[in-house]
C-alpha cells in the first residue's frame, strides 16, 4: 500500500485518486500518522479501512502464493462473517 502526506495530497488531488481508481490503496498521513485510506470501491480492503485509520490493525503486502494458500469462505448475506470464523476457531481449539 502505498502512502502520501496530507500535503503531496493537497498539491494533486487528481492524480492520487486517479491511482486510486486504477486499483491502488493508498495511505494519507499527516505527521507519520494515518489518517485516512483510500481505496478501490468495492475492495475487501473497504471493510479494514476505518481499522486501519484507527491503528488499531496493520495490514501488510500478500503475495501471489499466501493468497492462493488462504482459506477462502463463500458467506451468505444473512450470516455473520465474524460469527463464521470463530465458529470455525472453537472447532479447531476442540
Amino acid at each position: 500500500m502505498s502512502t502520501v502526506s496530507v500535503r503531496e495530497f493537497s498539491y494533486n488531488p487528481s492524480a492520487v485518486l486517479a491511482r486510486v481508481e486504477k486499483g491502488e490503496a493508498i495511505q494519507v498521513t499527516r505527521h507519520g500518522n494515518v489518517i485516512a485510506i483510500l481505496s478501490p470501491a468495492g475492495s475487501p480492503m473497504e471493510r479494514y479501512a476505518h481499522l486501519v485509520a484507527q491503528g488499531k490493525i496493520k495490514l501488510k503486502p500478500v503475495t501471489a502464493a499466501e493468497r492462493h494458500s488462504m482459506p477462502h469462505y463463500e458467506v451468505p448475506e444473512d450470516v455473520d462473517p465474524v460469527a463464521l470464523l470463530l465458529a470455525e476457531r472453537e472447532e479447531d481449539d476442540r
